[in-house]
């Protein structure tokens, strides 16, 4: 910062700065997540037992999204941090061992949606939309392998703060799948089935397509990604493990709470469940803002870690948080002001309606520390600080969160809104404590740039 230059308009410079690259990832992750707001808005014009049958059956393929994700979040900091070192040179080895890593995970989660789909009935869920779910994750389960290659894919373009193949894509992907699920829903009448192997068979299409891209495209051509056939190495694989496994294991800890909430949901009845869903999608399409934002400032900060300035790390950080409040501030106001017209366009059931408004209202309220623990993640994982944050997000949600929201919303006989409530608890001493462990580790000297 020059000495003519004030902290407000540094702040201001910062904040524009991450927001033209966090736009087109809000937009990506928007467009990914629409894709479930496709499924529910088809499944919600089929019948009420299918809309409820695909919150049960979206609620087991978030795990796997969410452990691609949080696995996979190893890419962007590697790479941005070598690319803030210049040694560009050294990621086209490391993504290609990315590569190997992916393709592991996304065969593992394929059998890991097979088995969900076996367990939904010891797990309690109503026998009326069982069927129904478990036809959907049977179909959903083929496109596993192809998510977890988009990520790795994506993750790799990220990393060098080049954000616009994750819109570009993200959008292609949408556009493939609404009339895509829709004949495979009413054409071909496979019903919640049709919509899982619609999904599948856009990841695919949006896998093989940034694959060209990244092959093709001038800009990756310094990097030589696939310019050699690299076999699996173990040293490589592992440092990604040992950044990205405690980052899943974060990742799933948050999303695996609302998917718990969503399965003890799933024993109070189709109306329960079909509110639950409506209101989480709107609230998870918010949330795409200040995620997006979240993974911009992991590139900011591993850029500024690879180029050894400390100051840049707590000014990216600082634009991240600003930009993150104002996004969640409007988010609130969208909540509290049009609840029942959102949940009017996904269902015309009055008492879905009635619920799924009441429920984000509870949604409104946990906007502000759902942003704040997404921002304070992100910025931890541009430190490739991963392991504390494991345990803080552990404690908030498993430990905290959902106990209190089985003891108000099951035990207590508050049905949805007392499990809503635990989520509300799990986000407020997650965000609390992400934000404090984030601020004391950039008052630190920065250590070297390391990949193995």
């Amino acid at each position: 910062m020059s000495h003519s230059e004030t902290r407000t308009a540094r702040l201001l410079r910062e904040m524009r700065v991450s927001f033209v690259l966090a736009l087109p990832l809000v937009l990506g992750q928007a467009s990914s997540m629409a894709m479930n707001i496709v499924d529910t808005v088809l499944a919600g014009r089929h019948s009420p037992v299918t809309l409820a049958a695909v919150g049960v059956g979206s609620a087991v393929w978030s795990v796997v999204i969410l452990v691609s994700i949080g696995v996979l979040m190893a890419v962007p900091p590697t790479v941005a941090q070598l690319n803030g070192a210049g040694r560009r040179g050294e990621i086209g080895a490391v993504f290609r061992q990315a590569l190997w890593l992916a393709l592991a995970l996304g065969v593992g989660l394929f059998f890991v949606v097979r088995a969900g789909a076996v367990a939904l009935a010891p797990m309690g869920i109503t026998a009326e939309a069982r069927p129904e779910a478990e036809a959907f994750l049977r179909a959903i389960s083929w496109g596993a392998p192809a998510l977890a290659l988009y990520f790795c894919l994506r993750n790799l373009s990220e990393g060098i703060a080049w954000t616009k193949p994750t819109m570009v894509f993200g959008i292609a992907g949408l556009v493939l799948l609404a009339p895509l699920g829709y004949a495979l829903m009413f054409g071909l009448g496979l019903g919640a089935a049709g919509l899982g192997y619609a999904v599948a068979t856009t990841l695919y299409c949006q896998a093989v397509a940034l694959w060209i891209y990244l092959w093709r495209s001038p800009r990756f051509a310094d990097l030589g990604l696939f310019t050699r056939f690299d076999p699996p190495r173990w040293a490589p694989i592992r440092a990604l493990l040992a950044l990205g496994l405690p980052m899943g294991v974060s990742v799933f800890m948050e999303g695996s709470l609302f998917v718990a909430t969503a399965l003890l949901i799933g024993q109070l009845g189709t109306t329960q469940i079909a509110a639950h869903q409506i209101a989480i999608l709107v609230a998870s399409l918010a949330f795409m803002v200040p995620l997006g934002v979240a993974m911009a400032t992991t590139v900011r900060v591993g850029h500024a870690v690879g180029a050894g300035d400390p100051s840049a790390v707590r000014w990216s950080a600082a634009a991240g948080y600003g930009l993150a409040m104002i996004a969640q501030t409007l988010s609130a106001l969208v909540l509290v002001t049009s609840a029942g017209w959102l949940a009017s366009l996904f269902t015309t059931d009055p008492a879905v309606i009635a619920l799924a408004t009441l429920l984000m209202a509870y949604a409104a309220v946990f906007q502000y520390p759902d942003g704040l623990q997404a921002m304070s993640a992100g910025a931890l994982r541009g430190l490739k600080d991963t392991r504390v944050p494991m345990f803080i997000t552990v404690l908030a949600y498993w430990g905290l969160g959902l106990p209190l929201g089985y003891w108000l919303g099951i035990v207590g006989g508050r049905g949805a809104p007392g499990l809503w409530t635990g989520l509300i608890l799990g986000l407020c001493v997650a965000a609390t404590l992400l934000a404090w462990r984030f601020w004391r580790l950039a008052r630190r000297p920065l250590a070297p740039v390391r990949v193995t």
